[in-house]
Formats: C-alpha cells, structure tokens, sequence
C-alpha cells in the first residue's frame, strides 16, 4: 500500500454498530486479514479497495462484509475464518450450541465434558452448563452466549455464578477424593466489565471471553485447536446451519466424521461442503 492511501485511510472516521463515530484503524483490518491466512498481496487489494470507500459509506458493518467478499472471492477457506468472530455470535439464539461448542474446547484440552448436567447443592440444585472434569480437576462452567458482539457480561453475572458455583462445591466436596480441586469458569462470546475481572481475579474465577485474557482467549484456543463451528462455512446457508445446530452438529470436524449428517442438503452440494471443512480442519491442525 503506497504511504498516500494509509495517510488517507488513518484520517477516515468509521461508524459502529451503536453509531459512534471513531478514527478507522487500517492496522485492525489488517490483522483480521492476516489471522484469516490471506497473503500480503491479497491485504495489500483489500485495504486499498476500502480505502477508497466514500466516506459516508464507512461503517463496520459495511467494511466487514466488503472485506469477507473480497476473501470470499478469494477463498472460501480464508472468508470462514476471517467471519470466526461473527460466526460465534451465530450460536444460537438459545445459547445451547455455544454450551456444546465450549465443551468440545475443554474436552479439546483432554476433559471429560458434558452439557446441560443438574448437581446438587447445599439448598437447590442447579443446571450447570458444561461440566469438565478428570481426575486431578472439576470446573464447573457457565456460559454466556450474545448475539450482540457490544454486551459486556458485568459483576452481577460473576457474583450470581460465584454463589452458584460455591453451594455446588460444598456438597461435591463431601462426596469426592480430598485432594480434588474445583475451578469457576465464566465463558462468553464477547467481553467483560472492569469489575468483573477485578473480582474474577481476586476469588481465583477464571474469565474467558473472545479477546480475553491475553493467552487462553476463545479466539486463540479456537485457533489452536481447529475446531471451527458449522457456522464459519461459506457453502451452507444459514437455514442449512441452523438445521445442523438442531441436531446438535456444531464443528466442521463433525461433519468430516458424520458426512451423513448432511443427507437434508442436495447430493451435489455434499462435496464442496466436505472440502471446505476439510481446509479449514486441516489446514488449522497441522499449521
């Protein structure tokens, strides 16, 4: 990019999703495009074409999809990863298949892992959303799942699932080996308050949310992983992805295991569907 277009590019305002007007950040596309796996010269196209945007027309929303076009075109490969972030937002509305999707992470890291399981506490019992254990370790999960990528889970929601967690623990204790630890995990898509970190911090909870903390992030284990969620696929539709998640299939690495899975979809379309589940699988595994 010639040193005229990023002076141009770094005096443009952008307007958010709430309206906000902020200075545009060539840098923040720019390395949205290089973790999708574009080339510099692809980047160097894509941020060219944007920067010639008319100004009025410049806002994330707009610049998001203009840029997941380009790499669509590009790649079908490089689009679905670029579109991680939104495609998490896209696990639900009810929530569930995010449960499900963070339980395949933990059992990723070698947990036994389940969803959805009812335990016991000193008073009520309570519906616990994914619960992952082995023998050295309990971590009792809550997950909070936004469609909106601006909600910050806040104090209330650390404060509720910290009592939660204690009255569950005081009867497990009572049932399980001495030496065996509990952990308080609070996963969302999105973000956290201040407060709320500061008091995670301070009673030993552990935080994870899409950019946070800096190492262990949703984002960074779902790259270290490869496990990528059906909504990532640019061959699927979105009624398509929704009838997956119905049944439960929420990882392209599922697919690539239970091909039949996709006996709703037209036969001719079953294999392009498979060979790009196959790159970003793949391609992430073994990169």
């Amino acid at each position: 990019m010639g040193f005229t277009t990023l002076q141009k590019m770094n005096k443009l305002l952008i307007r958010k999703s709430t309206g906000e007007l902020v200075p545009f950040s060539i840098e923040k596309l720019e390395r949205s495009l290089f973790r999708s796996g574009a080339s510099p010269e692809l980047i160097a196209n894509i941020t060219e074409e944007i920067a010639n945007i008319h100004p009025e027309k410049l806002t994330t929303k707009f610049v998001y999809k203009r840029a997941f076009q380009l790499l669509r075109h590009a790649s079908y490969q490089l689009a679905a990863r670029y579109k991680l972030k939104k495609a998490i937002l896209e696990l639900g509305p009810t929530g569930f298949p995010f449960e499900e999707y963070i339980a395949h992470l933990f059992s990723f890291q070698g947990f036994e892992s389940e969803t959805g399981i009812v335990l016991r506490g000193k008073r009520v019992s309570h519906e616990v959303d994914v619960w992952a254990r082995n023998h050295e370790v309990q971590y009792i999960v809550e997950c909070k799942h936004h469609r909106t990528p601006g909600y910050k889970s806040d104090i209330k929601v650390v404060l509720y699932v910290h009592s939660r967690f204690n009255d569950i623990v005081s009867q497990l204790r009572k049932k399980q080996a001495p030496g065996m630890q509990y952990k308080c995990w609070i996963v969302t898509n999105t973000r956290f308050t201040g407060d709320a970190i500061d008091y995670a911090s301070g009673e030993g909870i552990k935080l994870m949310a899409w950019d946070f903390p800096g190492k262990g992030s949703l984002r960074e284990r779902i790259d270290i992983s490869g496990l990528y969620p059906v909504t990532c696929l640019c061959t699927l539709t979105n009624a398509e992805k929704q009838t997956l998640l119905d049944r439960k299939i929420v990882l392209c690495k599922e697919l690539l295991e239970q091909p039949r899975s996709l006996d709703f979809i037209r036969q001719r379309k079953h294999a392009a569907v498979i060979e790009e589940c196959r790159s970003l699988v793949e391609t992430r595994v073994s990169g």
